[in-house]
C-alpha cells in the first residue's frame, strides 16, 4: 500500500473507533483487517501500530486541537472532521517523518472525500492555528 492508502485506513479505522467502547476495539480490529483489500503484514501492522499510538495520545491531542479551535471543542466537532484532525496532529506533533504541510495537506485531501463541503476548509483552518 502506499503511504496514502495506509493514511485512509488509518483514518477509517479511528473513524470506526469513535462508534464503539474500548473493550470493544479488539474485535473492531479483527473486523478491519479481514475486511481489508491488498494486505501486506508489514502495512497490517503499520496500521494497528500507528492507530494504537493515536489513541494513547488522544487526550492530548484532544487538548490542543480544543486550544485552538475557537468556539467549538473535538465533542461538538463532526467526526469525520474530529478524526482527520487528530490523524493529522498525531503526525505533525509525534512523527517526525512527515513534513508539516504533507500531513496538513492528506488530512484536508481526506476532508474532501469523506467529509462535507465545509470540512475541507475547516480542518485546514484547524491545523492552520496549531502551527
Amino acid at each position: 500500500m502506499s503511504r496514502r492508502e495506509i493514511r485512509e485506513q488509518i483514518f477509517k479505522l479511528l473513524f470506526r473507533a469513535e462508534f464503539y467502547k474500548e473493550e470493544e476495539l479488539s474485535e473492531q480490529l479483527q473486523l478491519f483487517f479481514a475486511e481489508l483489500d491488498k494486505k501486506e503484514e508489514k502495512d497490517i501492522c503499520y496500521i494497528q501500530d500507528k492507530f494504537q499510538q493515536i489513541l494513547a495520545h488522544l487526550p492530548e491531542i484532544d487538548e490542543q486541537i480544543n486550544g485552538v479551535a475557537q468556539g467549538w471543542k473535538t465533542s461538538r466537532m463532526g467526526k469525520v472532521d474530529v478524526t482527520l484532525i487528530r490523524l493529522a496532529v498525531y503526525e505533525i506533533k509525534f512523527e517526525e517523518g512527515i513534513p508539516t504541510g504533507v500531513a496538513i495537506n492528506e488530512a484536508v485531501e481526506l476532508a474532501k472525500s469523506y467529509g462535507t463541503d465545509d470540512s475541507a476548509s475547516f480542518v485546514n483552518g484547524i491545523l492552520a492555528k496549531l502551527v
